[in-house]
C-alpha cells in the first residue's frame, strides 16, 4: 500500500507539471480550434507543450506502478493532489504568489476529496464484471460526455472551461478504469493484454481525454479547468471501481455523512478557485502573450 501512495503522489506531481506547461502552451490557440483534431497538430510543434506530454507520459508510469500495488478508489483521490503542486505553480511563473483566496481554494479541493475518500474507506477487489456491465459502464459515460460537451457550446470563458474539464473528467475517469484493467492483465500475461477490447478502447480515451483536456485548458484559466478534472475523474473511477471492480465503499450514515461534507468543503474550494479575480487575471495575460508570439 506504501508503494500505491507514494506512486500516487509522483504521478501528481509530474501531472501537475504537465498540466501546468500544456495551458500555458494551449492559450495561444485560437478559441475556433477547440475540440478539433488541428489544436493538438498545432500544440504538438510547441516545445512547452510537448515538455508537458513527456511529464504525463512519466506521470502514468508511476500510475501504473501505484495501480499495481493499490485499489482504484485510493490512487485515484490521491492523485488529486496535483492541484497543490499546479496552481502555485502556474502562478509562480508569472512572477507572482497565491493569495489566501487561492490557497484555500486548492487546499479545499485536496482536502474535500481526500476526506471524502478516508470516509468511504475503499478496498481493493478484483475485476468481475461481465460484458454487459462494461457495456452499461460505456454507454453511459458516453452519454454522459456528450451531454456535457453539448452544454459547453452554449458558454464562454471559465464557465466553459469548466464545462468541458467535466467532459475530459469523465472520459479520463474511464481511462484509469481501463489502466487499471490493462495493468492486472499486464500481471498474467502480454497476450492477455494484446488480445482484450479494453487495452484498445484505453488508446482511443487517452487520445479522446488528451483532446478535451487542452479544450479545457486552451477555453480558460487552470483554475477553472484542474479542479473539475480532479474532482470528476476520481468520482468516475471510484463509481467504475465499485460496480466494475467490486471494491467496497462504508455506507454507514456516519460515513455518508462525511463524504457529503468532504464533498462541500471540495465544491467550495472548486468556486473558490473558479471565480479568482487574480487567476482569471494571470489567464487574459496568459492568452495575450502567447498570441503576440
Amino acid at each position: 500500500m506504501l508503494i500505491a501512495i507514494l506512486g500516487s503522489l509522483c504521478a501528481a506531481a509530474l501531472f501537475a507539471v504537465a498540466g501546468v506547461l500544456q495551458q500555458r502552451a494551449a492559450t495561444g490557440e485560437p478559441d475556433h480550434e477547440a475540440m478539433s483534431y488541428r489544436l493538438l497538430t498545432h500544440l504538438a510543434r510547441r516545445p512547452l507543450w510537448l515538455a508537458g506530454i513527456g511529464c504525463a507520459i512519466g506521470a502514468y508510469g508511476f500510475q501504473s506502478v501505484a495501480l499495481a500495488h493499490g485499489p482504484l478508489a485510493l490512487v485515484q483521490p490521491l492523485i488529486v493532489t496535483e492541484l497543490l503542486f499546479a496552481i502555485p505553480l502556474s502562478v509562480r511563473l508569472y512572477g507572482t504568489r497565491l493569495r489566501t483566496r487561492e490557497w484555500l481554494g486548492a487546499v479545499a479541493v485536496a482536502a474535500g476529496l481526500a476526506v471524502a475518500m478516508a470516509a468511504a474507506a475503499p478496498q481493493r477487489s478484483q475485476p468481475v464484471a461481465g460484458p454487459e456491465e462494461w457495456t452499461l459502464a460505456m454507454a453511459a459515460a458516453a452519454a454522459a460526455t456528450t451531454l456535457v460537451l453539448f452544454l459547453s457550446r452554449r458558454m464562454s470563458g471559465p464557465a466553459r472551461a469548466s464545462v468541458m474539464a467535466a467532459a475530459a473528467g469523465i472520459v479520463m475517469g474511464i481511462q484509469s478504469v481501463l489502466l487499471a484493467t490493462t495493468v492486472s492483465k499486464f500481471q498474467v500475461s502480454v497476450d492477455e493484454v494484446v488480445t482484450s477490447w479494453q487495452t484498445y478502447l484505453l488508446v482511443v480515451a487517452s487520445i479522446l481525454g488528451l483532446l478535451l483536456i487542452q479544450s479545457a485548458f486552451q477555453a480558460g484559466p487552470l483554475s477553472a479547468s484542474m479542479p473539475v478534472i480532479d474532482t470528476v475523474e476520481p468520482v468516475v473511477a471510484v463509481a467504475c471501481g465499485v460496480t466494475l471492480f467490486d471494491e467496497s465503499v462504508r455506507g454507514d450514515p456516519l460515513a455518508v455523512a462525511v463524504t457529503l461534507l468532504g464533498g462541500a468543503l471540495l465544491l467550495t474550494g472548486i468556486w473558490l478557485l473558479d471565480t479568482s479575480p487574480m487567476l482569471r487575471a494571470l489567464h487574459e495575460r496568459a492568452h495575450r502573450e502567447q498570441t503576440a508570439r
